[in-house]
């Protein structure tokens, strides 16, 4: 048996510091089902998970040597990972979803009636660009599909529960005014609507 598997968690930190590879091992297999836990809860894919797991075992062996309370080290990671995986999630809200769209006109539609899709699409995306980064990051956390609960996107965006709701009314407000004064600016002069 490893004679590190019943080593009390802040004495494996203390090896780990030394060089003890074995430690680290322990200590990987120890917490890395907590890392999972944290990824799983802020929706992350499988390959998004598994990269901020390791990002958040990269930040310890920079760190290890700052780490003022080893036996709270369970702590500090999901702290890390929780903050690699609102990272994982910023850099995907700044993204434009390019796959699983129809981007393609449908052979079967008109060409008029795919240049008018095509026109309100970018009008929509415009408009959206417009909005600012809380208002985009809100509307793209509750776009993914299954939708999360209002708990998870409160934990992940780091918002009150109860402000979800009406900042989501806000925003999608801002975003059809936005679109209206867009649809002002290109309407050809001379025509009402």
């Amino acid at each position: 048996m490893d004679p590190h598997h019943a080593m009390p968690t802040g004495d494996l930190v203390e090896r780990v510091r030394a060089g003890d590879q074995g430690a680290w091992r322990a200590l990987t297999r120890r917490c890395t089902p907590l890392l999972w836990s944290v990824a799983r809860t802020l929706r992350l894919s499988r390959e998004d998970g598994a990269d901020a797991i390791q990002t958040t075992w990269l930040r310890l062996v920079e760190r290890i040597d700052t780490i003022r309370d080893p036996e709270r080290i369970a702590g500090w990671l999901s702290t890390t990972m929780r903050n690699e995986c609102l990272a994982v999630l910023r850099r995907q809200a700044r993204q434009l979803p390019t796959q699983d769209w129809d981007l393609e006109p449908d052979p079967g539609d008109p060409l008029d009636a795919a240049l008018l899709r095509d026109e309100r699409d970018a009008q929509l995306w415009q408009a959206f660009g417009k909005l600012g980064k809380a208002c985009q990051r809100l509307l793209w956390a509750l776009l993914v599909d299954p939708q999360p609960s209002y708990a998870e996107v409160a934990e992940a965006l780091g918002m009150p529960i109860g402000s979800i709701g009406p900042t989501r009314q806000r925003c999608l407000a801002s975003l059809r005014r936005l679109l209206a004064e867009s649809a002002a600016r290109d309407e050809p002069a001379g025509e009402s609507a």
